[in-house]
């Protein structure tokens, strides 16, 4: 039975309804990489047939610094607010401004040995993908 699984029910090809394919990715904070350690602080949702790239992001202070009590708070808060810019397009997009949203989302889940750093890409269906921005941050983030 050719098809996909979606939240506890599978449809088949070309049974999605009104739904769109959205693909997202966590942001996670690692504070020490020798460590291993992170926590989830947010949320990267792209929707190619809605146009749509958003992010949300939520850094609970308390639970970094049991991680780490050094942590670079301020730093990681404008790493997070950066990628939140770089969604949002325009001015706060920097460089990226110009590039289309499918593009600025490539550029965001790249690999990258940094502090703030995405997680592997999954993928569901949609409605409102700025709803399910939403939702994925209070399901995997708060």
């Amino acid at each position: 039975m050719a098809g996909h699984v979606t939240e506890r029910h599978i449809t088949r090809s070309g049974q999605g309804g009104d739904r769109d394919v959205y693909e997202y990715a966590l942001l996670r904070v690692v504070p020490r990489v020798e460590r291993g350690e992170c926590i989830n602080a947010g949320v990267l949702v792209y929707c190619r047939a809605r146009g749509y790239l958003g992010a949300r992001t939520h850094l609970d202070e308390a639970r970094l610094l049991a991680l780490d009590p050094a942590a670079d708070l301020a730093g990681v808060r404008a790493a997070l607010g950066a990628v939140e810019g770089v969604c949002a397009g325009g001015a706060a997009a920097g460089q990226a401004a110009g590039d289309d949203p499918g593009r600025r989302f490539r550029w965001l889940v790249a690999p990258r040995s940094t502090v703030v750093r995405p997680g592997p890409v999954h993928t569901g269906l949609t409605t409102d993908p700025a709803a399910e921005t939403e939702r994925l941050l209070d399901l995997l983030v708060r």
